[in-house]
């Protein structure tokens, strides 16, 4: 199985893609498979069971509020965020649920929407269960599906057979680790990059896909520029106040004093990365990079490539399809799902995949790339999950511009050699995937854990 492009970043809505846009995505599937079976109309009541990571983090994640807003026919892609303010709002003050978007029933939160604690479903921490009744209370319906991290998902069937998520039709180079990927690469006589874009050409014209790439890029260009210029207090009751905002009047305020600060640019490339994390915090439009919750990083390497390094369009698809590249090494052998393996697998593949693209965009070789990749991982191994409150919001919305730092500085260590190293990006992701194995549950998403309970005064 090789990842598209396309559903690694997806454009969809913060605060999580685990906890929010997989929900979401899960509760239309459910809305839409009784339309498909004719049981729409005959259903009157429908209720959401959350299971471990779902349930004890859910309420920071705005797990209920994706819930709803899924059932009432509602994708990532196309909410609104201000819309679904005030279809919670109303449904939560006793308005109709119009469930799949055109059937009105009686949905309520406090009734409906069962938060089951610690108790585990067997293939994934993030198991969510809908069923959907009739007038007379019978049962119509039952589904479970699992968050996997990114915003995929799949449903019980799926999760049987081992199938992965959105799979997708077959492309015409196919491997399964790094290495396969660079022997392939070497043997047709292409980079990472142009290798997926072939892959991707099986999908689309050449055209749609670059097309979507710049809708990629568009989006997040757009989450920083909204983010730098939002202020106020995040949502969630912990009280943190925006810095974006106050970060680029004070950059912008002392630029010429800066160009005698050796290390100006990292101010611009932690502002980057603030500005769309808080964006996510705050339930905005946001790309999955390959996660909401490690959503800065990529966002934040790029732009550093585009202003710092005279990025090209060109060099801004090589950076997004050799990042695609890396980031589905790490969904096929570990896990992009913080709740499976901490946040080694959001914040530290988001470094990965930043680092091996902008290594790309600047002209590296396929063994700089993967030197580049393997580096920016290392060194974010055993990096646990442990939101306070479980918001996205400390460490995590710090932890992404010291995560886009870090896949900087991986990138000119690579660059600086040849690409010849000891370890491998294999051997790295197969050693991220046992730590997460090895690792507490209290400290993958469960807020349980580490800073979550160590600073409760936060």
């Amino acid at each position: 199985m090789t990842v598209s492009v396309f559903d690694l970043f997806k454009i969809g809505v913060g605060p999580s893609s685990s906890h929010t846009m997989g929900p979401m995505t899960a509760a239309w599937r459910f809305a839409d498979r009784l339309a498909v079976q004719g049981l729409l109309q005959r259903t009157s009541r429908v209720t959401v069971a959350l299971y471990a990571s779902l349930a004890l983090t859910g309420k920071g994640h705005a797990t209920d509020r994706a819930a709803m807003i899924g059932l009432a026919g509602f994708l990532p892609a196309d909410v609104d965020p201000d819309a679904s303010d005030l279809l919670v709002a109303g449904i939560e003050g006793g308005a109709a649920m119009m469930l799949a978007g055109r059937h009105p029933i009686s949905f309520q939160p406090e009734r409906d929407i069962l938060w089951l604690g610690s108790e585990r479903l067997a293939y994934h921490p993030n198991g969510i269960l809908f069923t959907a009744y009739d007038a007379d209370g019978e049962m119509l319906a039952q589904r479970t599906f699992f968050s996997v991290g990114g915003g995929f998902v799949v449903d019980e069937d799926e999760a049987r057979a081992n199938q992965p998520a959105e799979a997708g039709p077959a492309m015409p180079y196919q491997y399964a680790t790094a290495d396969e990927l660079l022997k392939l690469a070497a043997e047709k006589g292409l980079t990472i990059a142009e290798l997926v874009m072939e892959n991707e050409c099986a999908l689309r014209s050449p055209a749609e896909v670059r097309d979507g790439l710049d809708r990629i890029w568009a989006a997040m260009d757009a989450c920083i520029e909204r983010g730098s210029r939002q202020t106020g207090i995040l949502p969630g009751g912990l009280n943190v106040r925006r810095r974006a905002a106050r970060l680029l009047a004070e950059l912008q305020a002392k630029q010429e004093r800066m160009l005698t600060d050796p290390l100006s640019a990292l101010d611009w490339i932690n502002l980057w990365a603030l500005a769309v994390n808080e964006e996510n915090a705050a339930g905005g439009k946001v790309v999955t990079s390959p996660t909401n919750g490690a959503a800065g990083i990529v966002p934040a390497v790029l732009r550093y490539y585009d202003r710092f390094c005279g990025g090209t369009r060109q060099g801004r698809h090589t950076f997004l399809l050799t990042a695609a590249a890396i980031g589905g090494l790490y969904k096929r052998n570990a896990s992009i799902s913080a709740a499976e393996v901490g946040c080694q697998g959001e914040v530290g593949v988001a470094c990965s995949m930043a680092a091996g693209g902008l290594v790309a965009a600047q002209g590296g070789n396929n063994a700089q790339i993967e030197n580049a990749a393997e580096i920016g991982m290392e060194h974010n191994l055993g990096l646990t999950c442990d939101p306070i409150k479980g918001l996205v919001q400390i460490p995590c919305i710090e932890r992404n511009a010291m995560g886009a730092i870090k896949a900087i500085d991986a990138a000119r260590l690579a660059l600086m050699g040849d690409g010849t190293h000891h370890v491998s990006l294999d051997r790295v992701i197969e050693t991220m995937r046992r730590t997460g194995a090895d690792m507490s549950e209290r400290y993958k998403e469960t807020s349980l854990g580490g800073l979550a309970v160590n600073l409760p005064e936060c």
